[in-house]
């Protein structure tokens, strides 16, 4: 699958790192840098071609086109790809804020050639407690707590997890001050880390039908080791919570984890990669990218990749479209407005709805 990338960052890097992992099923036809010298980085680094235009890029046909750069550029970015008739796949959030957002939908939403790049139900993990949920194992989804990534990421699998498309919802957050050292940040390991101020979030999300969410975020959870991830979904017959599933069966109330098959431990020499997860005795999720040692987070970057290509090939259906975005980013804007004001928020009825 042809790729193109807008981009030279952080983002650009994942989805680079994805097609020289798996150069047989993913290929980066080039990258557009806004200098002369991140061009000459990015081909020495990863040996893909650099120029600076996105009519240059487009000449190369790609099948579609990767926009990772600042959110404020975004929306911009964006148009000019669909009008130069490219199918995109835009990193999140596609605009910065609310009236972002709705102009853009304005432009280009009914284009319908504009998909984003949220993967985080394709991570391992996520996929598998997802296909035990949707097995109906718990009954019906009633509410998910998340204590993981933030806002629109966030908001994304508490939607997924319980079913809710745009609907409706009213958005209630508080936002708290304690101390927290931080000995992993993004920039790396932090020299003798003491603690200092950081600010946890807390918010419901009221779906409305007996459906809520609860975020927990707390500063750079994402990196800080001295606090754990986790993940509660309730249902009507049992709940999950994180890899352990306990339901009601007609022999009583049972729990079983979600066991995952990883190589590379001890003695095994197969490497150092997650083949599958089971459930029960059967196996709930396989991994498409056995062979490449991609971490979880990198195995749900290439799925949807992946997912992109057979898209825009008319093989699979939307990965994420434009309409779902939006929709994550205005409720994560809640959550901030609400932890800022201290008083409920309501998200009715958008123009991409």
């Amino acid at each position: 699958m042809r790729f193109a990338v807008i981009g030279s960052g952080w983002r650009s890097e994942f989805h680079l790192r994805m097609a020289q992992a798996a150069p047989d099923r993913l290929q980066v036809v080039g990258v557009v840098t806004q200098t002369e010298a991140e061009a000459e980085r990015i081909t020495a680094r990863w040996g893909v071609r650099a120029v600076r235009t996105i009519d240059e890029v487009l000449a190369l046909a790609p099948e579609f086109v990767v926009a990772a750069v600042s959110w404020p550029a975004m929306p911009d970015v964006v148009r000019e790809l669909v009008a130069a008739g490219a199918q995109v796949l835009a990193e999140t959030p596609p605009a910065p804020d609310l009236d972002g957002l709705r102009a853009l939908w304005h432009d280009v939403g009914g284009s319908g050639r504009v998909q984003v790049g949220e993967q985080y139900m394709l991570m391992p993990g996520h996929a598998s407690r997802l296909a035990v949920v949707r097995d109906g194992v718990i009954g019906t989804p009633t509410s998910v707590e998340i204590a993981s990534t933030h806002l629109y990421h966030a908001v994304s699998l508490v939607r997924g997890f319980l079913g809710v498309d745009l609907d409706d919802a009213v958005v209630s957050a508080r936002a708290f001050v304690a101390p927290l050292a931080d000995p992993l940040t993004f920039d790396g390991w932090v020299d003798d880390p003491q603690p200092g101020p950081r600010t946890t979030t807390i918010a419901t999300l009221d779906f409305g039908d007996g459906r809520t969410g609860l975020y927990d975020f707390v500063e750079n959870q994402w990196w800080n080791p001295l606090r754990a991830r986790r993940i509660v979904i309730r249902g009507s017959l049992g709940e999950i919570v994180d890899d352990e599933v306990t339901r009601l069966t007609a022999d009583g109330v049972v729990t079983s984890p979600v066991v995952y098959r990883r190589t590379g431990v001890d003695m095994n020499l197969e490497g150092n990669e997650v083949v599958h997860t089971s459930f029960d005795g059967r196996i709930v999720y396989r991994n498409p990218w056995v062979g490449t040692r991609l971490s979880e987070d990198d195995i749900a970057v290439a799925a949807h990749l992946a997912a992109m290509g057979r898209w825009v090939r008319d093989e699979g259906p939307a990965p994420y479209p434009l309409a779902q975005g939006c929709q994550d980013h205005a409720l994560g804007l809640a959550i901030e407005e609400s932890a800022r004001t201290r008083a409920d928020v309501r998200v009715t009825k958008e123009v991409w709805v």
